[in-house]
């Protein structure tokens, strides 16, 4: 009979720390996601900013030399990432791509202008450098139009400022949840030992002592949910680097190296913390207070 209950204990033990270890696991690697989001985030909306093209478009006049100069001028502009030279049959065989059908055939001619497609850094993605940008190039004779979408660039702008405010917000308030969800998972662990807590407490055993092994089983088990979560969290990582290579995920190795420490080391530091308090409760527990 006893050797079926002491089964039975076992067997209560080992899923409580599975459980526990589950617990730490999933919450580590929700907030190593989170923290990849926070690093990436500005690489993400830069991304997404240096895809809004000006497209300069020259009058029929525009002397190949003077065509040349001014993507010269603009490549060595300190605000531009890349600059294409977009002719009109270019023009034209994108437009039949898009549409399915040779327009030219109703028209009879190619009535497309030669262009400049502009890609801006991000940081210069704003309706002030978009409009200087503007000017500079209209100064040009043979420039015809300068044409951008502003309304998308201000909705971006917009949409990139509230979203890095929401991340900051969603972030500490996942944090606060990822440390109250392992503290209880850890709490239960150490309730199933509360009778063992206050009989070595009897037997004259110090506070110290009695914690010092709930501790380090505690902390074990954190490292071997860190461990768990960082293995999913390099999975993840070599995927969307993989899939999205122009992020350039990997660029910064010091910072992704630096996030997986600090989501090991949460792992040993939470459980440290919340295994201290939980054995500080049931030691300050009155014996006829356990049962409840």
């Amino acid at each position: 009979m006893s050797s079926y209950y002491e089964k039975q204990q076992k067997r209560r033990l080992i899923s409580s720390y599975f459980s526990v270890v589950l617990s730490i696991a999933l919450v580590l690697f929700l907030l190593g996601l989170l923290g990849m989001l926070l690093l990436n985030a500005k690489k993400v909306s830069d991304h997404f900013k240096e895809q809004v093209v000006v497209t300069i478009y020259l009058k029929e006049r525009a002397k190949e030399v003077e065509v040349k100069q001014l993507e010269k001028s603009l490549a060595m502009s300190d605000y531009v990432k890349s600059t294409e030279f977009v002719s009109k049959e270019q023009a034209a065989e994108f437009m039949k791509a898009e549409t399915g059908e040779d327009f030219m055939d109703f028209v009879g001619y190619n009535p497309l202008q030669n262009s400049i497609d502009v890609h801006l850094k991000a940081d210069y993605v704003t309706t002030e450098h978009l409009e200087k940008v503007t000017t500079e190039a209209m100064n040009k004779k043979f420039v015809e139009e300068v044409s951008y979408d502003n309304d998308l660039v201000n909705l971006m702008n917009d949409n990139v400022k509230k979203i890095s405010f929401w991340v900051l917000v969603i972030s500490a308030l996942f944090t606060v949840i990822a440390v109250l969800l392992i503290n209880s998972s850890l709490r239960l662990s150490v309730y199933s030992k509360r009778f063992t807590i206050k009989t070595m407490q009897m037997v004259g055993a110090t506070k110290q002592f009695i914690r010092r092994p709930f501790i380090w089983k505690s902390i074990r088990l954190g490292i071997i949910g860190a461990t768990l979560a960082l293995i999913g969290m390099a999975v993840v990582f070599y995927y969307l680097n993989q899939t999205f290579p122009e992020l350039e995920l990997m660029a910064n190795i010091i910072l992704v190296i630096l996030l997986f420490v600090v989501v090991f080391t949460l792992g040993i530091v939470i459980t440290w913390i919340s295994t201290h308090f939980a054995t500080q409760r049931f030691l300050n527990l009155k014996t006829d207070e356990l049962y409840y």
